[in-house]
């Protein structure tokens, strides 16, 4: 990526994407990676293509010495997000009764006792890093509880997570024992959930793979040794990712507009569809998982040849004045519809459920027990984390 580009989407992203998608759909960029990619701005070409059975997330279809991206094991790189059809259907099957709207409804009241206990632990000393004490620990904690992983052997996510996500060139022995780290802890864990089997989703799974089959009597569903720890890594690593940085963002989101937080709190009622404009307006993720064509594909009147990177914005698609007006207003009234925040098409996310109840009770629980909740510090010291594929803070300082 030109470095103009990539520093403006470091530092301005929906400022530097207003640009590209004034300039044109579909842009042939350098990467992070240093590798050539397309870049795709527009709402109607990221919709479509995030749903276009011709764009493979299966890294084997790319070009090879095109595309780098992580380089994790097979016990954890066996996940949907390197998946296409059948083995995306078969393996996503396994685990999406566990994320409907009906399962998650009754996680509501956990979630809430949950938050409470977190700013219990805080409420004295009058101010917090709320990402490190809140809007961190609450999603890590309920996927734990769903997944049965033991209080005691918690790992710091947070560390594992930010070194794959956001590497430090200068420490990149950081990123190599985060990866041996997640083995290690999701070996320890599934040979634990075999010898003591519990009432969770990990129990289950192992039970599926023990068993060699799930909900299809001919065996359909099976899962290999490998699938199951990457799915393991995948719901704990996603369920924490995308559902942090959704809670961190929307608070900032709040004290950078305090009429519409007095809004939300005179009417709680309110918060599920704020959280839906919250995702619209500064989402988690700024790109979706990157794509192979397995052919020559035509893109907003471009060719993107088979085998190339294809990098699909979401960030930008939600700020398109084509499809929101006037979108980089945060608007709690507008229609916010066919938001693209959580992907779009059979790789929508699977956890979308679940994050957006965390949200909404994370937020309406914060409003009650801290009205004069505000940033502790400048508003300009409040940074945000140095990638372009996710949209979250560093820290958040807050005081009350």
């Amino acid at each position: 990526m030109q470095n103009s580009i990539a520093s403006g989407l470091m530092t301005d992203p929906y400022g530097t994407y207003a640009g590209l998608r004034e300039a044109g759909p579909v842009h042939r960029i350098t990467g992070p990676d240093g590798r050539p990619a397309w870049l795709v701005t527009r709402y109607d070409d990221v919709r479509r293509a995030l749903a276009d059975p011709r764009l493979s997330l299966d890294k084997r279809n790319a070009t090879p010495g095109n595309y780098a991206g992580f380089s994790l094991p097979p016990a954890l790189d066996a996940n949907l997000l390197n998946m296409d059809p059948p083995d995306h259907t078969r393996i996503r099957r396994l685990v999406v009764k566990a994320f409907t709207p009906g399962r998650v409804d009754k996680l509501r009241a956990p979630v809430r006792r949950i938050a409470g206990e977190l700013l219990d632990a805080v409420e004295a000393d009058g101010r917090t890093d709320l990402l490190a004490s809140y809007a961190g620990p609450l999603p890590i904690t309920v996927i734990c509880d769903l997944l049965g992983v033991p209080q005691e052997q918690r790992p710091d996510f947070r560390s594992w997570t930010d070194a794959l996500i956001t590497p430090d060139p200068a420490r990149p022995h950081l990123m190599k024992e985060a990866i041996g780290n997640m083995m290690r802890f999701f070996t320890d864990l599934i040979a634990s959930k075999r010898a003591t089997p519990g009432d969770d989703l990990l129990s289950d799974l192992v039970a599926v793979r023990d068993g060699g089959a799930g909900d299809g009597a001919d065996g359909a569903d099976r899962l290999s040794e490998d699938e199951l720890s990457s799915l393991a890594f995948l719901i704990l690593f996603a369920g924490y990712e995308n559902t942090v940085h959704l809670i961190a963002n929307s608070v900032l989101a709040l004290l950078d507009h305090p009429a519409l937080t007095d809004s939300l709190r005179a009417n709680p009622a309110g918060l599920a569809a704020a959280v839906e404009e919250f995702m619209r307006w500064d989402g988690p993720a700024s790109l979706a998982i990157r794509r192979f064509p397995l052919e020559n594909v035509d893109i907003g009147g471009v060719t993107v040849p088979a085998g190339e990177t294809v990098l699909l914005s979401l960030a930008s698609a939600n700020r398109d004045p084509h499809h929101f007006s006037e979108p980089d207003r945060l608007d709690l009234n507008r229609d916010r519809s066919g938001h693209l925040a959580l992907g779009h098409g059979i790789h929508h996310c699977l956890g979308a459920p679940l994050a957006r109840m965390e949200t909404e009770i994370a937020l309406a629980v914060l409003l009650e027990r801290f009205p004069g909740l505000a940033l502790d510090g400048a508003r300009e010291d409040v940074a945000r984390r140095p990638s372009i594929r996710a949209s979250g803070l560093i820290s958040l300082p807050v005081r009350w």
